[in-house]
């Protein structure tokens, strides 16, 4: 799995809406051949539920353990987003989002997953969240959750975009956030049994 840092381009709180956070370092797929059975909705249409991307309470990776603070589902994908990502949503029929935070509150995490409706519009979202928009906090973010620090990986998988998205909170001392991130990133391997149904 590619990591993060190793080809993430550089943004601090460039553009978008004022204090609007971006990752420092982001890293964005287009979806591959390999999710043409779900490259469009009609081909898919069962929507998504927490239950099915959440299936349990925290998500692990190396040493890095990071428990659900919460979870929701919305249909108005536009108020998850800002900048050019709004237009990026138009056609999109729900967006589930959960917040994630480790034991001892030093990372913040969520993941997002959009449910568009084909693999041009989920390439066009991913292409968006790069070059001029991205992702809104989660509701229960905490204040210190440092933008200028954080991670990010967006992929497109058929018609679906998920974003996993880590921070440390606080501005104190140095967070390795590479288990954290991957741990995150995991919850997009959900969408694989879509591919069997």
């Amino acid at each position: 799995m590619p990591l993060v840092v190793a080809a993430g381009a550089a943004f601090l709180w460039l553009g978008g809406e004022k204090d609007a956070p971006r990752p420092a370092f982001f890293q964005g797929e287009p979806t591959t051949a390999h999710y043409a059975p779900i490259a469009t909705r009609a081909a898919d249409p069962d929507p998504l539920t927490a239950a099915e991307m959440f299936p349990t309470g925290s998500v692990t990776a190396g040493e890095s353990t990071l428990a659900s603070k919460g979870t929701e589902t919305l249909t108005d994908c536009a108020t998850a987003v800002w900048g050019s990502a709004e237009a990026a949503v138009a056609g999109c029929t729900q967006v589930l989002r959960a917040h994630y935070a480790t034991p001892d509150g030093r990372v913040s995490g969520q993941f997002l997953i959009f449910n568009l409706a084909d693999a041009a519009a989920a390439d066009g979202l991913v292409a968006a969240l790069k070059d001029g928009g991205f992702v809104r906090p989660a509701p229960g973010t905490p204040a210190g959750f440092d933008g200028s620090r954080s991670w990010a990986q967006a992929r497109a998988l058929g018609h679906y975009v998920t974003v996993s998205w880590v921070a440390p909170v606080g501005g104190a001392g140095q967070v390795d956030l590479t288990y954290p991130q991957v741990a995150m990133d995991s919850l997009s391997l959900v969408i694989q049994r879509r591919l069997v149904r």
